[in-house]
């Protein structure tokens, strides 16, 4: 099957994209919720979206889905218009609350949504199990979804997205409500979508999630992109080398760079120290604040 990117490799491509919303009744001015943003997700890669609440990251993630329009600007999904119905069929979606009829168990929940997908009845037998293995709760497939924690619903949500095969994974929180092995779960398992050549683009406001796994990043904050780039050019400190050496004496620890190897020391590695991304996103937002 032909690819559904564009011609230079974008799943997700937006163009001055832009949302505003009517204010009250009684002024004429409008609330805008994002402005202008210019973003371009590639291929195979995982991109993390950050932002404080009300910078526009739900309007943005509804603006992809096409659930909304924009009030100016574009927004291709694997190169078509967010309004085409057909590429669709080539996303799957984890929204931030997992909405799911609790009365029916995990095999007929995702039975469903593959005959959503008009999956022929093998192939939705065939998904659901392996789905229900991967995510991790195949020996509670049978249990009604009222009876599962939050956690659990997070899997059977992150199963359902993966009914279709997407090409596009749009995660919204994916690891909300998960404990600490479940998170890592999760992540892994985002990992292992990436190594199967899908592409994710996720929320979060867990940074040190979209910090281990994320390729790129950007942060937004009252609707107007602030950075992005990948993780490892946006926490480097690129004012301050750091030389990692070893073999050296304490005395030798004193000496500058030129001297380490007169004290027959071994340079393992020079480059650029790095903060984290909690402390880079609250740096940002409070500049962007002012």
């Amino acid at each position: 099957m032909a690819s559904n990117t564009n011609n230079n490799g974008c799943v997700i491509e937006t163009r001055g994209l832009t949302k505003s919303y009517k204010g009250f009744f009684w002024t004429k001015q409008k609330v805008s919720a994002l402005n202008n943003l210019d973003l371009t997700v590639k291929k195979g890669e995982i991109f993390g979206l950050l932002g404080p609440n009300g910078s526009g990251k739900t309007t943005t993630v509804k603006l992809l889905l096409g659930l909304i329009f924009p009030t100016s600007g574009s927004v291709k999904i694997l190169g078509k218009p967010s309004s085409d119905v057909k590429s669709k069929s080539r996303i799957g979606f984890l929204p931030e609350e997992t909405y799911l009829y609790k009365f029916l168990n995990s095999y007929e929940t995702l039975d469903f949504y593959g005959q959503l997908f008009n999956l022929p009845k093998t192939l939705r037998k065939e998904r659901t199990d392996e789905l229900l293995k991967l995510v991790g709760i195949a020996s509670e497939g049978k249990r009604p979804l009222k009876q599962y924690s939050k956690g659990m619903l997070r899997r059977i949500g992150l199963a359902q997205a993966l009914i279709n095969d997407p090409e596009l994974l749009i995660l919204d929180e994916p690891t909300s409500g998960l404990d600490p092995m479940g998170a890592r779960d999760m992540k892994d398992l985002i990992l292992d979508m990436k190594n199967r050549g899908k592409t994710v683009f996720m929320c979060s406001h867990l940074l040190a999630d979209v910090q281990d796994i994320c390729d790129r990043v950007a942060i937004l904050n009252k609707g107007t992109l602030q950075v992005i780039g990948t993780v490892q050019e946006l926490i480097s400190k690129n004012d301050t080398v750091e030389i990692l050496a070893r073999n050296l004496s304490k005395d030798a620890l004193s000496e500058i760079e030129r001297f380490i190897r007169d004290k027959k020391g071994e340079v393992v590695s020079v480059g650029n120290p790095t903060t984290t991304l909690e402390e880079l996103f609250i740096k940002v937002v409070k500049a962007s604040a002012k």
